[in-house]
């Protein structure tokens, strides 16, 4: 490689010069198709947006908002989450449902993973949901893949009254059984942070749901929990959001996804063929349930492999270096601690995985991790 290779490239996933022809320089006519229109929030982008990405998700609802932290605060607050509210999460997926859950006043209850996937382990999750008492449970698709088990977790918290919320900020198109990312759970929560399988421009987030009660829910708790122009009657509302701006990017960049994720789980696929390093653990499922957002490692020598890395230009990154409740702003709550978790966080390092990355570039992080 003639220069170092970053974790993403933003400008190139945001000049589609570069993907197809036939869409042109579709960011740039989104934004000047915004700027003439002289209307910026709330208007016709954001409602093609919300019907197309409903669409997508094979869900009737789709409410767009500022962030997908909001989306998981105000998904639990439509499902009822308040004050003392326990709600089951996982502690090594950044804390982003960790921070919802507090700020919706509820208390997160950890669940352990599972040491192969790394996401929630199925059977202890059913064990809680029967064994106490549980307000709400966030199911966290972590890495870019689907929980296995999410269609029997879903069919779970049905039999137990618990409403399911989906994080799939890191999961945008991924695929169970003909079911997408979202459609699983009461509600479905995404993040289109810029480096996220659809990125904005800036922050942007969006909720699904199959549920019309809780579609108007959130609909009033995006803008203050307003029924009507100044006339507050849901509690807990606020302003958030999904600009005019990016929901018009983001209908840019919507017919172009599939085609990244295959990209990505290709460049997962030689990673995980032609890694042959004994100190690693590797991911090896690529299927359709996997969009590969991330491409996660595992070694106890998580420093040397970094600074391997960083000498031959290689950049890489820790998704996550701590568990939830080892935040210093949260204090350890029940269920802490989780070993698997503990032990993940200790060990994860995450290579570069992104669509515009060459050929050249992939067999470059391969001899690269190979002469460590």
């Amino acid at each position: 490689m003639k220069e170092g290779l970053p974790m993403i490239r933003l400008d190139a996933i945001n000049d589609l010069r570069r993907h197809t022809a036939s869409q042109g320089d579709a960011v740039r006519a989104a934004v000047a198709r915004v700027v003439d229109s002289g209307w910026f929030i709330l208007g016709r982008e954001l409602q093609s947006f919300e019907a197309e990405f409903a669409a997508y998700c094979g869900s009737p609802h789709c409410i767009g908002v500022a962030n997908g932290t909001d989306a998981l605060e105000l998904a639990l607050r439509a499902c009822g989450v308040g004050p003392g509210g326990r709600v089951l999460t996982v502690a090594n997926a950044g804390a982003y449902s960790t921070t919802a859950i507090h700020a919706a006043g509820g208390e997160p209850v950890y669940v352990d993973v599972d040491d192969d996937t790394l996401l929630v382990d199925e059977a202890e999750l059913r064990r809680r949901l029967d064994g106490e008492p549980v307000a709400a449970l966030i199911v966290t698709h972590l890495y870019g893949r689907l929980v296995p088990g999410i269609d029997a977790i879903s069919r779970a918290a049905r039999r137990a009254r618990v409403p399911l919320i989906e994080d799939c900020a890191q999961a945008h198109g991924a695929r169970l059984g003909g079911r997408m990312a979202g459609s699983f759970g009461d509600v479905g929560c995404f993040s289109f942070y810029p480096t996220k399988n659809l990125g904005a421009l800036g922050d942007g987030g969006a909720l699904v749901t199959g549920s019309a009660e809780l579609g108007e829910q959130l609909r009033m708790l995006r803008q203050y929990g307003w029924a009507g122009k100044y006339r507050i009657e849901r509690a807990g509302g606020r302003n958030s959001r999904l600009d005019e701006m990016q929901a018009a990017v983001l209908r840019a960049k919507l017919p172009m996804l599939d085609g990244w994720n295959e990209r990505r789980r290709d460049i997962a696929r030689r990673f995980s063929g032609g890694i042959r390093q004994p100190k690693l653990r590797c991911p090896r499922h690529f299927g359709e349930d996997c969009v590969a957002h991330l491409y996660v490692v595992r070694t106890a020598e998580r420093r040397s492999l970094q600074a391997h890395l960083r000498a031959r230009g290689i950049a890489s990154d820790i998704h996550y270096p701590l568990p939830d409740y080892r935040q210093p702003a949260f204090a350890a709550g029940p269920g802490s601690v989780n070993p698997v978790a503990e032990r993940a966080c200790d060990e994860v390092l995450t290579l570069p995985c992104f669509p515009e990355m060459t050929d050249d570039e992939v067999a470059a992080v391969v001899d690269a991790v190979n002469a460590w």
